[in-house]
């Protein structure tokens, strides 16, 4: 007769390594299923068009006759477009900036938001709105705000002493005042930073309280290092956000004054459908995912100095 050590060997391995019960296969085809749109999706609607632009890069295309192949004509013409150098010049300097101010700005409102006041729910759901509104109408609400004479910016400038800027009309002003409207539509941001601030434990701030740490120490001590891992996520995110930016500095700016908006989104999107020069925007598309390819790995291999995750 079995002993019961022996029934339970016998039973683990009754069934070979590897193999699955009908339970766990049943689920894993469900799972499968229902990611089946997303998927078919992402490879219809994203990885198709990628492998496409990648083919058209090395024709010479203007829609209006057969593409031609060039070779690598398109990807060595880049190295000696000036508009091009100063395009990804702007393009650093807006994603940069937008980056860090919509990091830093949506993280405070977060912190005030998630405070146990009465009609914080109203406050929450004011803060995401513009993150709903489309992006024309956010587009045309900016313009008359930034606008130098009678836009509301210069107007609080005003009540402070301080003579506003030209904004989206000056060289110099251009770039800030776009990277101030980035802030505005961050409401997912916020959201995100919500989410994460309700998990940190209550007794990290406790064992902080205990021992003298005021608000300040608080933050800097405990919420910025149990956030750090939220922070990165929503650097990485805004960051290449950033960098395809160009709808609404279409309809704001078009790329002036002087091409001092022209961010290389907006250059490939005048490349392709301004100058029908397909091949060489395609080429400017592969430019761009290289670049945000190599940031991103940056940014990761930064990570290992201040992002803490929290051990399990």
């Amino acid at each position: 007769m079995l002993r019961i050590d022996d029934r339970a060997k016998t039973r683990r391995t009754a069934r070979p390594k590897g193999t699955r019960t009908p339970l766990a296969r049943a689920e894993a085809r469900n799972f499968y299923l229902f990611l089946s749109p997303w998927l078919i999706g992402l490879v219809v609607f994203t990885g198709g068009p990628i492998l496409a632009s990648v083919g058209i890069s090395f024709t010479d295309w203007s829609l209006l006759s057969d593409p031609s192949f060039i070779g690598f004509d398109n990807y060595t013409r880049m190295f000696t477009d000036e508009l091009l150098l100063s395009s990804v010049w702007v393009t650093l300097y807006f994603g940069v900036g937008a980056t860090l101010a919509s990091v830093a700005a949506t993280f405070f409102i977060a912190i005030l938001l998630n405070q146990k006041v009465r009609g914080v729910g109203i406050f929450r759901a004011i803060f995401y709105i513009p993150a709903v509104v489309a992006g024309v109408g956010t587009a045309l609400l900016w313009t008359n705000l930034l606008h130098p004479d009678y836009g509301l910016v210069n107007l609080v400038l005003g009540w402070a002493g301080i003579q506003g800027p030209g904004w989206l009309t000056s060289t110099s002003w251009a770039i800030p005042g776009l990277i101030i409207m980035s802030v505005w539509g961050a409401g997912n941001t916020v959201v995100i930073y919500l989410a994460a601030l309700q998990n940190v434990s209550v007794t990290l701030y406790e064992a902080a309280t205990i021992d003298g740490a005021g608000w300040w120490g608080r933050t800097w001590h405990v919420t910025i290092p149990m956030m750090s891992p939220v922070i990165f996520f929503n650097m990485i995110t805004g960051f290449i956000g950033s960098l395809q930016a160009y709808a609404l500095i279409l309809i704001m700016t078009d790329g002036g004054p002087e091409n001092s908006t022209m961010v290389l989104g907006l250059y490939i999107y005048r490349q392709a459908f301004n100058y029908f020069d397909l091949g060489y925007a395609s080429a400017l598309s592969v430019g761009l995912f290289a670049l945000i390819l190599v940031i991103t790995a940056i940014q990761f291999a930064a990570a290992r100095r201040w992002v803490h995750y929290e051990a399990k």
